[in-house]
């Protein structure tokens, strides 16, 4: 299933749309597990994940330790993360044995609100989150050919646009969205099935986490994500989203 893509995976071209879409097709019924094996069937080592040790990241960890915990694991350390999420990284790291790597901006929390007089994130969210994930981020993935990302298609309007398998304009390389077709009960029978590690805040009341400053907790039956960045209108740092100006602001 497979052999195409391994191909192009190796060599200078990229795959096209429609090969992309042939295979998220094929891929639509696999499970995450059949999908992370296919992946890394087709391009580890050439192959990253970003995590934010959320619930659904956790359970793609789990996945990987077992089919190839190899594979480059990384944490973009913004330096505005709760503590609790920190602590994930050795949680992880003593149950799995997996070194999830801290990727962190250029400057120090410090130096960046220095540079502009004070905590950007108050007046410019959109600004921060381009310059503390996605500049790293590109950073990470340069030298890869897919990443993997643990985003569900009922979490946001931009996610339910995308594929299992699909393109990444933004950051140029194929994206794999193992969990794209899970519902958030199925993400936490699995965690509770396989005794999952996974950040406490979660039952705290905060169903999605990113930086402290800009997230809060949630009332039961509301939309998971309307602690980040509430009042704003706002719902995603900018690195699920194909296009800058759809919710980058860049």
């Amino acid at each position: 299933m497979s052999e195409t893509l391994l191909n192009l995976a190796t060599g200078p071209e990229v795959p096209s749309a429609d090969q992309l879409r042939r295979m998220s097709e094929q891929l639509a019924e696999a499970t995450p597990q059949d999908i992370l094996r296919w992946a890394v069937a087709t391009y580890h080592p050439y192959l990253s994940m970003a995590t934010a040790f959320g619930a659904e990241g956790c359970c793609i960890i789990h996945m990987l330790a077992e089919i190839e915990p190899k594979v480059h694991i990384f944490n973009l350390d913004t330096g505005y993360q709760f503590k609790e999420t920190l602590q994930m990284r050795e949680r992880i790291r003593e149950r799995y044995g997996i070194e999830v790597e801290l990727v962190r901006p250029d400057t120090t929390v410090e130096e960046y609100e220095r540079l502009h007089n004070g905590p950007l994130y108050v007046i410019n969210a959109n600004q921060c989150c381009h310059d503390r994930k996605i500049v790293p981020l590109r950073r990470a993935l340069q030298g890869k050919k897919a990443w993997i990302s643990a985003i569900r298609a009922d979490q946001t309007a931009d996610r339910a646009k995308a594929d299992i398998v699909m393109w990444d304009r933004k950051f140029h390389l194929v994206k794999i969205n193992p969990l794209l077709r899970w519902t958030r009960r199925d993400v936490w029978d699995f965690i509770l099935k396989h005794n999952v590690p996974y950040n406490p805040l979660h039952d705290l009341g905060y169903p999605s986490i990113g930086c402290e400053p800009c997230t809060e907790p949630v009332e039961d039956g509301r939309d998971e994500r309307a602690g980040r960045w509430a009042g704003t209108g706002k719902k995603e740092c900018g690195l699920h989203v194909q296009y800058e100006d759809q919710g980058s602001g860049i």
